[in-house]
């Protein structure tokens, strides 16, 4: 039934969103207004978001040291900086970078933000929590929004994430990672595991049209 529902969404309501995100669009969360460019992922109409957000929302963030690893639009970022935490957010999308900018002055956010591919451009740290919602397919991304859809041919971004992971954590850190039931499983528990890290599912939750999962990374003792 659920793959009968994907097709037909992939038919019909695909299309109308994929017009009605062409332009910059306003989105609003609570009392966080943002403008959403046509580059960058939009965190309403997609549940590992909404998902993740929940989740991290319910954890402890004062004074937290908090990375928002790809934060997209920053939503996220915008979130755990008004519940108190001192928050880091990157992408590799320098569209997605400035306008994270501009709605962090909008909305009285004190966040910092760089222009980072991964770890790349991100001063050595250490994070008490980590958030991640991760490229899923496989395929390389060729345009900007593609890095937030597209993990490479091979995994790459996951051979690089969990290869850079360990010089921003300490025992303590919590990694939390929002997956999805099409993901390849096997493929991103393989590269934890090379570098020393495991997937623990923390939380699970189902809609019309797919499954998500909130992991947590944690190094394999």
């Amino acid at each position: 039934m659920r793959t009968v529902l994907k097709h037909i969404v992939a038919r019909t309501y695909k299309p109308l969103l994929v017009k009605y995100l062409s332009t910059t669009r306003v989105y609003k969360y609570k009392d966080i207004r943002m403008d959403i460019p046509p580059q960058v992922f939009h965190p309403g109409f997609f549940f590992s978001t909404q998902l993740l957000l929940q989740y991290i929302s319910k954890l402890p963030l004062t004074e937290k040291n908090f990375l928002e690893l790809g934060c997209g639009s920053g939503l996220i970022s915008i979130v755990a900086s008004k519940k108190g935490a001192k928050v880091t957010a990157t992408d590799i999308n320098a569209i997605a970078v400035e306008s994270l900018r501009k709605s962090s002055v909008k909305n009285n956010a004190d966040i910092t933000t760089i222009l980072s591919d991964l770890f790349d451009n991100i001063p050595k740290q250490q994070f008490d929590i980590i958030a991640i919602n991760p490229p899923y397919y496989q395929k390389q991304p060729l345009t900007a929004l593609d890095h937030a859809w597209y993990c490479g041919e091979n995994g790459e971004y996951f051979s690089r994430l969990f290869d850079g992971l360990a010089d921003y954590i300490h025992p303590g850190t919590e990694i939390i990672m929002v997956l999805f039931e099409d993901c390849r499983m096997e493929m991103i528990t393989g590269f934890a595991a090379q570098h020393g890290f495991s997937l623990n599912c923390m939380h699970s939750k189902n809609n019309i049209l797919e499954k998500n999962f909130i992991f947590k990374i944690e190094k394999i003792k």
